[in-house]
């Protein structure tokens, strides 16, 4: 399903989504949102938060799920004095054209090391920079979106190269015969190619800022010399983007095998589907974790904290892993509406915490029994506990749950090895902590703490 129509929503300085044309209508709710509500969309609220806190106005591509299946949207987030507008274009079910199997549009944003979104008439609406040579590029857009008064031309950030300049003339080129033309900028001595992109509905362009030569992986430092790249930053951050689609493809595809939308099917072939579409899933919960173990193992990590509570963190959790918990049997207890832990931290890596936990204590834990989720704040401190009526764990395995690619002798259950590292990591790059405390036989108890937010705490009991 390709929406060609922009779907126009606004939230509110709190970042609550205040009114939302459909499908985001019904993405918000299925998400454990209302309407008005925060935004319940993870990507979606990192997007509008960032847009509101920095003043400037945004765009890219969102991944999101809904009723499990995963769907991409392209937003534009404009921030206002009184909150931030969004409009939604080209939002479709990861896999659903066919195109996508391969699409060249695709392969050039991987390769793309800036991102620019402009109007129809190639005025300069946001962009963002991922080369360090183009970080001088990066800061004057912000200056020039910062400004009042009508947006710049892109081309009034760089420099084209003969034959592709027309001086004297307010306008640029045709998009047409600016596509793949070769362009520098200050900063930077790389030579670049724009690659245009048209928007649905002839709304504008993405532009794409390539290198004139693939000499090196994207994202690799200028100046630095590599034999060989950490294989962990091949896969997590050059070829994650990349596998993501395709495989999404193949699980969509054999989900609708599986369901016999597609016609009437024999028993064992739509079981081999289920099959297919759990394998799948498996990989790509795996090339996920490989993204962040690249990203939460660079020199440079550091989470964005904000403002949050836990408990609200908690019930988002349960809303996402519901159905899951329903199929197994299982009631997911959470903090009542009344209950608060406010702390600092980066909200959608707290939420990626707790959804891993959650998701753990559900798979491991007997049918028709409990997870129960608690919070509070003792101090300096805010904590929120995830608590499952498993097996447990013994002393020794304590120990080693958060190694990484420790599995603890468990085959064929789908899991990587790599959650709880990470997440330990994002809880100590945020300040704080994540432990366990398990009893063998009686279940185990994991332990999320962040510094507490005092101020908002303060705030809340007032």
């Amino acid at each position: 399903m390709t929406g060609r129509t922009p779907i126009r929503a606004r939230c509110d300085a709190s970042d609550r989504l205040v009114s939302a044309d459909e499908p985001l209508a019904g993405l918000q709710e299925r998400c454990g949102g209302a309407l008005p509500g925060i935004v319940a969309v993870p990507a979606l609220l990192a997007l509008v938060r960032k847009a509101r806190v920095s003043n400037l106005p945004l765009a890219r591509r969102i991944t999101a799920i809904d009723d499990g299946k995963p769907i991409s949207v392209w937003v534009a987030a404009a921030p206002k004095q009184d909150g931030v507008d969004l409009e939604l274009s080209d939002w479709r079910l990861a896999g659903d054209r066919a195109e996508d199997a391969g699409a060249p549009e695709d392969l050039l944003r991987q390769l793309a090391e800036g991102h620019f979104l402009l109007d129809a008439d190639q005025r300069l609406l946001a962009g963002h920079v991922r080369a360090p040579d183009l970080a001088q590029l990066g800061k004057q857009i912000q200056h020039g979106l910062g400004l009042s008064g009508p947006r710049k031309l892109w081309t009034e950030y760089v420099r084209l190269e003969q034959g592709a300049e027309r001086p004297g003339r307010a306008q640029p080129l045709h998009w047409r015969l600016l596509d793949d033309a070769l362009f520098t900028v200050i900063g930077s001595p790389r030579r670049w190619r724009a690659r245009f992109l048209p928007r649905p509905g002839n709304t504008g362009f993405e532009l794409l800022a390539i290198p004139e030569s693939i000499e090196r992986l994207p994202h690799e430092p200028v100046g630095i010399e590599q034999a060989m790249p950490a294989w962990n930053s091949l896969l997590g951050r050059d070829l994650a983007p990349a596998l993501r689609q395709p495989v999404s493809r193949i699980i969509a595809n054999a989900e609708t095998i599986r369901t016999r939308l597609a016609g009437p099917l024999a028993e064992e072939y739509a079981n081999y589907a289920a099959d297919i579409a759990e394998a799948g899933r498996h990989l790509l919960g795996l090339v996920e974790d490989l993204a962040d173990l690249e990203a939460v193992e660079a020199p440079d990590f550091s989470p964005a904290p904000d403002q949050i509570d836990l408990a609200d963190c908690a019930r988002r959790a349960a809303g996402i892993l519901s159905v899951r918990a329903q199929e197994r049997g299982i009631a997911v207890k959470v903090p009542g509406d009344d209950v608060h832990a406010p702390a600092i931290g980066e909200f959608r890596r707290v939420l990626q915490v707790l959804l891993n936990l959650l998701t753990n204590a559900i798979r491991y834990t007997p049918g028709n029994s409990t997870v129960v989720l608690a919070c509070g704040t003792e101090g300096g401190t805010a904590w929120i506990s995830v608590a499952d009526e498993g097996e447990g764990l013994s002393f020794e395995q304590a120990e080693r749950v958060f190694d990484k690619f420790e599995r603890l002798g468990r085959s064929g259950d789908g899991g990587s090895g790599l959650g709880l590292y990470i997440s330990r990591r994002l809880a100590r790059a945020m300040g704080g902590d994540l432990n366990v405390a398990s009893t063998p036989g009686e279940g185990a108890c994991f332990v999320l703490s962040l510094p507490a937010d005092i101020q908002g705490g303060m705030a809340l009991r007032g």
